[in-house]
């Protein structure tokens, strides 16, 4: 019985996401140029339950380049409306197009000429009418048996509002980057950092000059403890090559010691940029199966990245 009531309750808000799907239109795209010229901020109000999706929609625009916030109803009507600028755009959110709250807010954008867009499932509704684009949501089929909790309506609304976000993130050509500008903390901004972020610099990087002995490379190595020392040109400094564990392996012979060691190196390493991203350097660092990695620039190092760092 749960179970079936559970799914029930699921299938009738897909079927809503569907309608939704298939009844947008035009007026989404008229929607999201404006929200895309929009020189201020986008302020987006409701209240409810309305209020607690227009929350997390100003979240999602804000976190991927659309500068918004939440503004409550009734904190309006007492002083907020003052946040409200003329180069601003709102969004008024209400099921039944009728919410008594948004009325001031209505009127003072009406008075201040600041766009308003409505997202409802009323199109005749007072705060269709005063608006300048309505998004439609559809209408009478909330998965509450009796009609009167927001469940399917709420799910559209929330829906799509990340259709805006996301098609807005594409419109301004919104990359991982910025993305980690705006996430610095928490799981999201160490995914996002870049190699330049946890890298090794200056004196903790193992190097050598192409004259030395491969007697000195492995003190530097073993100083150093990254298992591997970069070789460096004479005159230019730039990396040539690099030795690890394993050519030292590869080139065991009673007199390894007193080699040069350009002799045994790996020339021409793979290195990278100090823009790469962690996520990526660890995801090469698995597909060719190499520990360590030189980030240079025109060939001069910077600084070394190690998998432990990363995984630290």
């Amino acid at each position: 019985m749960d179970l079936k009531v559970g799914k029930n309750v699921l299938d009738l808000e897909i079927k809503a996401l569907e309608l939704l799907k298939k009844n947008l239109n035009e007026t989404f795209k008229k929607v999201v140029n404006l929200l895309f010229k929009t020189k201020g901020k986008i302020i987006i109000s409701g209240i409810g339950k309305s209020g607690h999706i227009a929350s997390k929609i100003a979240s999602t625009l804000s976190s991927v380049g659309s500068p918004s916030f939440f503004i409550h109803p009734s904190e309006a009507n007492h002083g907020d409306l003052g946040m409200i600028k003329r180069e601003d755009c709102v969004i008024l959110i209400s099921n039944s197009g009728e919410t008594l709250e948004l009325i001031n807010l209505i009127l003072y954008c009406k008075k201040n000429k600041i766009p308003i867009i409505a997202i409802t499932s009323e199109g005749e509704s007072t705060l269709s009418k005063s608006s300048n684009f309505t998004i439609l949501i559809p209408k009478n089929i909330e998965a509450c048996p009796l009609e009167l909790a927001p469940t399917s309506s709420t799910t559209c609304t929330l829906a799509l509002g990340d259709a805006l976000a996301v098609t807005l993130l594409k419109k301004r050509e919104f990359t991982s980057r910025d993305f980690l500008e705006l996430h610095p903390g928490g799981k999201l901004g160490k995914i996002l950092q870049t190699v330049s972020d946890v890298m090794k610099k200056k004196k903790l990087m193992p190097l050598i000059n192409d004259h030395q002995k491969v007697s000195e490379a492995i003190l530097e190595m073993t100083s150093k403890g990254q298992g591997c020392v970069g070789v460096l040109s004479k005159k230019k400094k730039k990396l040539i090559g690099i030795v690890t564990d394993g050519d030292l392996r590869r080139h065991m012979s009673s007199n390894l010691l007193e080699k040069k060691v350009t002799d045994i190196m790996t020339k021409n390493p793979k290195t990278l940029s100090p823009e790469t991203l962690v996520s990526e350097a660890l995801n090469l660092m698995n597909k060719q199966s190499i520990t360590n990695y030189f980030i240079t620039k025109g060939m001069k190092p910077l600084g070394i990245i190690h998998l432990h760092d990363i995984l630290k």
